[in-house]
């Protein structure tokens, strides 16, 4: 068993900053990926950005290019998010997720990931 724990969520106002923390404790190992999706209200949970173990690759959705970075400390065990010019449609649960095995180009899709954290709220007030 793998658990996860994410924080650094909390109440932003537009164009401000946050970073997410995702620390994984139990059964990790090395070579995982390790992604972020979130959940808005009423809505789906949507893939917004992996790393694999080394760091080198990376995936992004369109909607965070260029104001999300994501970035991994595997001495640490944690996946960071930091977020950057938040808008409020950027308002939701934000989850971490933790996959053993898969190409990178697969960590968009949610099945692949075998678990996840509790998520931690992003708030942005316009």
């Amino acid at each position: 068993q793998v658990q996860l724990v994410e924080s650094g969520g909390g109440l932003v106002q537009a164009g401000g900053s946050l970073r997410l923390s995702c620390v994984a404790s139990g059964r990790t190992g090395s070579g995982d990926n390790r992604g972020w999706f979130r959940q808005a209200p009423g809505k789906e949970r949507e893939f917004v950005a992996a790393i694999s173990w080394s760091g080198i690759s990376i995936l992004y959705a369109d909607f965070v290019k260029g104001r999300f970075t994501i970035s991994r400390d595997n001495a640490k065990n944690t996946v960071y998010l930091q977020m950057n010019s938040l808008k409020p449609e950027d308002t939701a649960v934000y989850y971490c997720g933790v996959a053993a095995r898969g190409a990178i180009r697969t960590m968009v899709r949610y099945d692949v990931y075998d678990y996840w954290g509790q998520g931690t709220q992003v708030t942005v007030s316009s």
